[in-house]
């Protein structure tokens, strides 16, 4: 009768939320609601089991409870086709369910519902698989430690330089092959030798600045599809200048290889000796319109590398069919990895891009994955992840959180044993979610714009969804109910370095409270401002970091380095921490806490090894390096 009573949300419905969703139904579970966004795609149908072929572009949310009442027809299932982090979801919705059971495919949807969960004190089992990997998670409000008490890794993030002018892992070339080289290097004499007149320097500097902004100019209009220009020219062109005139130049800049060998162009003279139409006259045969340029081109095998003329002869043939077949698409597409002809296009690009800097090209099922952030999923994973779900909302409703366990699921066996559960530890009072925890942000406070703040520190970085910022009598807000005034005033701060924002600016030093009432999330930041963040540690301009010194510490340590005309410049920060975790720029944390140190060492060596991506999304996929930890999304 309990589990009959439960009221049940469950978020997502995809590789776990299929499974879950019949689970729940035939152990007895009979009130639930389920939250997804996401449309039925062909490439789900392999595991997503309650989904058939004519359910393809429909609700995921909706058909699947539609299913499921056909597997028991008295359960109430009520379906949500919208975005789990819509207002209408907020916390008094949250605290209509007696458990909520979290199957979701990217990190700041999970980081969005832990904080409802933990501001409702409502429980919440969090999940996901990757492959063989599995695991399966319990968070109580005060009992247990919530999902963000052990931060997460996020996705890589590379500096754009290195995407375009010095990739060296194939995941730098397959990740960006959009990414048209810069072409802007240039060789820089220093100062002049002697005899040099200042007028000489100047003219030089002159010079140079008019051949910049011609570059520039060129740049801007250069990928542009000229007047009269057939699609196979314009394909030419752009390959030409791509993969053969900006590599020579770039490999004439001497000083950037000194440590590794230049690019080598590529010439299409040498790759199809009898010319680019014949190369791809095939395709231009087909009776219809190509979904897939390799079947006409006879590279019907997947797995297979392409030699540099199969690249060459996919780049031109995808391009052209683009603008002969697909022309209203032009300049609106985005990467979709269930269109082959787009993965066609990725593949050619980023094999090209290799060939150049002499690194192990991908066939096109590899790069299919890699640009896609696929993590190719197992049906029997989720079946078990779903079970363990289960298991764990059963205790809870039961009244038995010492029974409570976080499992693991292994590939090989560990102890003979492929799960791996585990007591789940007290909650970290230097949370962010749930605890009180004080971020110290590095970046040059001249150059950090309140947009980039709020976007990419805040919201990307931190999933803050409604930002209000106050430090002083700087005030920042976002939201409904704003007067369209008002709206207007915050969107002319957000181009401003925070140094000069009103009431002084956030200078080295400041402390700016943060908070969002849609989640019920308050935490401070301190600014340590810093000039000279290396590239390698900050791709993005700035470093977050966790359990930073107390904000009256910091304040007196600034006050006391106040220069003599009253402007306060920063202190480099004491970095002695008890519990230090560094978060590095995009969001990741050092840290494996002691009770899971039993658990890492069965999963992963040294590190608790659990993946992320059931198949799809940005964020599902994320390197098992052995040196890396990992979060599993499904």
């Amino acid at each position: 009768q309990t589990l009959k009573n439960a009221r049940v949300l469950c978020v997502g419905a995809g590789g776990i939320g299929c499974e879950l969703l019949k689970t729940l139904v035939v152990s007895g579970f009979e009130n639930i609601q389920v939250i997804d966004l996401d449309t039925i795609e062909t490439s789900n149908l392999n595991r997503q089991f309650l989904f058939r072929r004519q359910h393809v572009g429909q609700s995921k949310a909706a058909t699947a409870a539609n299913v499921i009442k056909g597997i028991k027809s008295n359960a109430s299932i009520t379906a949500h086709h919208a975005n789990v982090k819509e207002a209408q979801f907020g916390v008094d919705f949250i605290k209509g369910f007696s458990i909520i059971l979290n199957g979701l495919d990217n990190l700041e949807a999970r980081r969005h519902v832990n904080r409802l969960a933990m501001a409702a004190e409502v429980p919440l089992v969090e999940s996901g698989t990757a492959g063989y990997l599995g695991q399966v998670t319990v968070h109580l409000k005060n009992r247990t430690e919530c999902f963000e008490c052990t931060p997460k890794t996020a996705p890589k993030t590379y500096p754009i330089c290195t995407l375009r002018n010095t990739p060296d892992k194939p995941d730098e070339v397959t990740g960006g092959p959009g990414e048209q080289q810069e072409g802007q290097q240039s060789t820089s004499n220093g100062a002049e030798g002697n005899g040099v007149t200042q007028q000489k320097d100047q003219n030089t500097n002159q010079k140079n600045e008019e051949e910049g902004r011609k570059r520039k100019e060129e740049e801007a209009t250069f990928f542009v599809r000229r007047e009269a220009e057939s699609p196979l020219e314009y394909a030419v062109r752009v390959f030409q200048r791509a993969y053969t005139h900006d590599i020579e130049r770039l490999a004439a800049v001497k000083t950037m290889w000194t440590k590794r060998a230049p690019p080598k162009p590529l010439h299409l003279s040498q790759l199809l000796p009898e010319g680019p139409a014949a190369a791809i006259q095939p395709v231009g045969q087909a009776e219809v319109t190509p979904t897939s340029v390799c079947k006409c081109l006879g590279l019907g095998n997947p797995n297979e590398k392409w030699s540099p003329r199969d690249a060459a002869r996919v780049f031109l043939a995808s391009v052209c069919a683009y603008y002969e077949k697909r022309s209203a698409e032009v300049g609106s597409l985005t990467f979709d990895k269930d269109d082959d002809l787009a993965v066609e296009f990725v593949t050619a690009a980023s094999a090209l891009r290799s060939f150049n800097y002499d690194i192990p090209t991908q066939s096109l099922f590899d790069a299919k994955g890699m640009a896609g952030n696929i993590i190719h999923a197992i049906a029997t994973t989720n079946a078990i992840i779903s079970g363990l779900i289960v298991i764990e909302a059963i205790k809870i409703l039961a009244g038995a959180p010492s029974a409570l366990r976080s499992t693991y699921l292994n590939e090989q066996p560990s102890s003979k044993r492929l799960l791996g559960p585990n007591k789940p530890e007290p909650p970290k009072p230097e949370c962010l979610a749930c605890g009180t925890a004080t971020l110290t942000l590095r970046a040059n406070a001249h150059t950090l714009t309140l947009g980039a703040l709020v976007s990419q520190v805040l919201k990307r970085h931190l999933a803050v969804n409604v930002p209000f910022l106050t430090c002083g009598d700087f005030m920042y807000e976002e939201g409904e109910g704003l007067e369209e005034d008002e709206v207007e005033t915050y969107r002319a701060l957000l181009p401003r370095a925070i140094s000069k924002l009103p009431g002084g600016g956030l200078q080295g030093g400041s402390i700016l409270n943060v908070s969002d009432e849609s989640q019920h999330l308050k935490f401070d930041m301190i600014i340590q401002h810093q000039e000279d963040l290396p590239e390698e540690e900050a791709p993005e301009g700035f470093i977050l970091e966790g359990s930073a010194p107390k904000p009256q510490e910091l304040q007196q340590q600034n006050h006391a380095a106040a220069e003599e005309d009253g402007v306060q410049e920063k202190q480099q920060v004491d970095q002695r921490k008890t519990h230090a975790h560094k978060v590095d720029a995009s969001g990741a944390v050092d840290l494996i806490s002691d009770g899971e140190e039993e658990v890492a060492r069965r999963q992963r060596g040294s590190k608790r090894g659990v993946a992320s991506g059931d198949g799809e999304g940005p964020s599902k996929r994320a390197r098992m390096d052995q040196t890396e930890e990992a979060i599993v999304l499904d």
